[in-house]
């Protein structure tokens, strides 16, 4: 069993429960097929599955590292974002609403993804190399957030929370009745999420 699988909290686990989406953070894993670093590059992309029936043996030698995810929503409460190769609709997307949720950045469509990355990049990892996560209203959350609660990642969706796990949401609660919740999909992304755009949640 590989450690190749991708929590909310951007961590990787080892679990038998196969993704649904693939995920590329470059080369961090050894000959022996073990991570040996978070990551390698700034551009965290998530990706189909199958493209242009292309085959890889997982986590070959000097060849970039297969991550999966459950779903969308994970990836993005990762880091993650759409792969302009193999998803370029689904990029473009990304990208359109991204600057329409964040316009303090001046960014427009031809501003290279590469400075979104850099934002990404200080919105996931801390400088002690943990996890971003913040404060916010809980209710002032969009559909494919995900927060803590009860020590656990929760996804908000439709004013209920779901309990997370490697395979699917195990559990559904209502929305509690708290006021600040620890955020952990980065703070662009949630603004991204504000202006529309959907990602897919699985069940």
């Amino acid at each position: 069993m590989l450690q190749n699988r991708v929590d909310p909290f951007g961590q990787l686990i080892k679990t038998p429960e196969r993704g649904t989406w693939l995920g590329n953070r470059g080369v961090i894993h050894n000959d022996d097929k073990e991570i040996v670093r978070a990551f390698k590059i700034k551009a965290w992309i998530t990706c189909v599955l199958e493209f242009r029936g292309r085959h890889r043996e997982i986590m070959q030698p000097n060849r970039w590292t297969e991550l999966f995810f459950f779903d969308e929503a994970t990836a993005f409460s990762a880091g993650h974002r759409p792969c302009f190769q193999c998803r370029f609709k689904d990029h473009q997307r990304f990208k359109e609403f991204w600057l329409k949720g964040n316009p303090q950045y001046g960014f427009d469509m031809k501003t290279p993804v590469s400075q979104i990355d850099e934002i990404l990049q200080t919105e996931r990892i801390a400088a002690d190399k943990s996890k971003v996560i913040y404060e916010e209203k809980l209710r002032s959350l969009p559909n494919g957030v995900f927060v803590v609660y009860n020590g656990h990642p929760h996804l908000l969706k439709d004013d209920r929370l779901y309990l997370w796990s490697p395979a699917g949401y195990k559990k559904e609660t209502a929305m509690p009745h708290v006021d600040i919740v620890q955020v952990l999909t980065p703070r662009s992304i949630v603004n991204m999420f504000l202006a529309g755009y959907v990602p897919q949640m699985g069940t």
